[in-house]
């Protein structure tokens, strides 16, 4: 009877614990919007943001998305060869990233790097009472701090987005050339031949969204960050699994709406 009172008290916990966390991120989405286009408007302090996220993330998307393209074509060139369907394979794994992979596995590695890195950033300042210090000095910390980095996160992930797409397409052309010889002009005329506007457009749009999730809950997980450093801990990985979870329940919805806009 004890260990169920606990195992209740545990599960009322967490659910009052997720509940306030959609309440305080929603709040916190609303005061954005209410802040982002009231001047002065900080572009210095934008730009830095996005040189930071941007380069510091590039090694590691780099190499996520020549491991898609290769791992792809090498699973995926058994399988249409069982069909004799070889000759759509440059196709398909270019529709594959393209569409979905590319734009969900990128947002996803940027959340594991930016927004704990946002997380534990603001995190600190909150518990070392820098931000309190801001507003002492008549600076809104929020503009400063949050909405830099929102629209930082905002505009850099689909600029990233497109590096992985072609970075991943290059990876799909060396695993089949590893396993067949395939011309490269054959490959891209492939592709060309494959990929249409309605398909490239929807999924880099969407990673719009997706860099404004993961700007949005670092920040608002730093940002609300309280009891010393263990705090500050606790921001950074809730942020990350934040994040994660909205950026694959947002695809959910942008892939249907999308197939709607543009059907295929």
């Amino acid at each position: 009877m004890q260990l169920s009172k606990t195992r209740r008290g545990r599960i009322g916990e967490r659910l009052n614990e997720y509940f306030s966390t959609i309440g305080g991120l929603s709040l916190f989405t609303v005061e954005f919007f209410k802040t982002f286009l009231v001047p002065p408007y900080e572009f210095a302090e934008i730009k830095k943001h996005m040189d930071e996220l941007g380069v510091k993330t590039l090694p590691i998307v780099s190499v996520t998305g020549f491991i898609i393209g290769l791992v792809l074509a090498m699973q995926s060139q058994p399988v249409l060869i069982r069909f004799g369907a070889e000759s759509f394979l440059p196709g398909m794994v270019a529709l594959t990233v393209v569409r979905e992979l590319g734009p969900v596995l990128t947002a996803i590695i940027f959340a594991g790097r930016v927004s704990s890195g946002i997380g534990a950033e603001l995190g600190s300042m909150r518990v070392t009472e820098q931000i309190d210090a801001m507003e002492v000095s008549a600076v809104n910390p929020f503009k400063y701090l949050v909405v830099t980095r929102v629209i930082a996160c905002t505009l850099i992930l689909p600029v990233l987005t497109v590096y992985v797409i072609f970075i991943a397409i290059m990876g799909g052309y060396i695993a089949i050339t590893l396993s067949q010889s395939m011309n490269f002009n054959y490959y891209v005329n492939s592709l060309m031949l494959s990929i249409r506007f309605g398909d490239f457009v929807p999924g880099v749009a969407k990673t719009f969204v997706f860099g404004f999730i993961v700007g949005m809950v670092g920040a608002y997980k730093g940002y609300t960050a309280e009891n010393g450093t263990e705090g500050v801990g606790k921001a950074s990985t809730t942020s990350v699994v934040v994040s994660s979870l909205i950026i694959l329940l947002f695809d959910m919805v942008l892939v249907k709406l999308t197939l709607w806009l543009w059907p295929t």
